[in-house]
């Protein structure tokens, strides 16, 4: 189960940066940075994801995946299982599609005299109007409960 203190914080930014880490059917690890993840509840994450990227068709296929979350303070590993809850969000220029991964376990990752000092420091460049109203769109799916 999530903290609820790390839950709090991941509802407070705009998008939470982290490592998603999928396999493949034949146990190949695949590994990608993602800014479109949103906690539920403790135990669900929601994540967005370019519909025919390797995540999506990894979590599609064997649905294993691991979340690497950096916090202050906090390094935490999830582990679950991903579903597709949505094929295509409607009104974003590409397809991105919507996963939740039920938390199964969560490991503190970080070893004997270390810490975190922040989340992953994290900015658009380029098209930055485009790219916040892209985000605002994506999050407010991932947002919605329903």
């Amino acid at each position: 189960m999530l903290p609820r203190e790390v839950v709090d914080l991941m509802r407070e930014l705009v998008v939470f940066p982290a490592v998603v880490g999928t396999v493949d059917g034949e146990g190949n690890v695949h590994m990608t940075f993602v800014t479109w993840l949103y906690p539920l509840d403790e135990r669900t994450l929601r994540i967005a994801i370019t519909t025919s990227s390797r995540t999506s068709e990894n979590m599609r296929t064997t649905g294993r995946v691991a979340v690497q979350i950096f916090a202050p303070y906090k390094s935490l590993t999830c582990y679950g299982t991903a579903k597709e809850v949505v094929n295509k969000i409607e009104k974003i220029p590409f397809d991105v599609s919507v996963f939740e991964i039920r938390v199964e376990r969560v490991e503190n990752s970080l070893f004997p005299g270390s810490t975190i000092t922040g989340i992953i420091p994290f900015a658009h460049t380029g098209r930055i109007k485009e790219l916040v109203e892209l985000d605002t769109a994506v999050m407010t799916v991932l947002r919605n409960k329903s």
